[in-house]
């Protein structure tokens, strides 16, 4: 059981400021977790495989393939003041 000294402990370590209900509930919440560890610590996960995700992770974006970009003119058209090497912009603090 984490009791209210350790909390406050590790409170102060993390520079943070706990309202007493606050290091009320975190004793039992930081219990709680420690609970859990303990019973998994007693399984027996010989031969299983660490894994970083419960469920399998997919990539939902396409594929990154090259494929034609606009058109120069066609991305400049719109540009207040185009040049030859791109456009113009205003300089900071103009």
């Amino acid at each position: 059981m984490i009791d209210r000294e350790q909390v406050l402990h590790v409170a102060k370590l993390a520079r943070l400021r706990l309202s007493d209900e606050e290091v009320d509930r975190m004793s039992d919440e930081l219990s709680s977790i420690l609970e859990h560890v303990e019973r998994i610590n007693e399984l027996d996960l010989e031969g299983v495989e660490p894994t970083s995700h419960v469920v399998d992770v997919e990539n939902v974006l396409r594929p990154d393939e090259p494929r034609p970009s606009l058109p120069r003119e066609r991305a400049l058209e719109n540009a207040p003041e185009a040049t030859d090497d791109g456009f113009r912009v205003p300089s900071p603090g103009a």
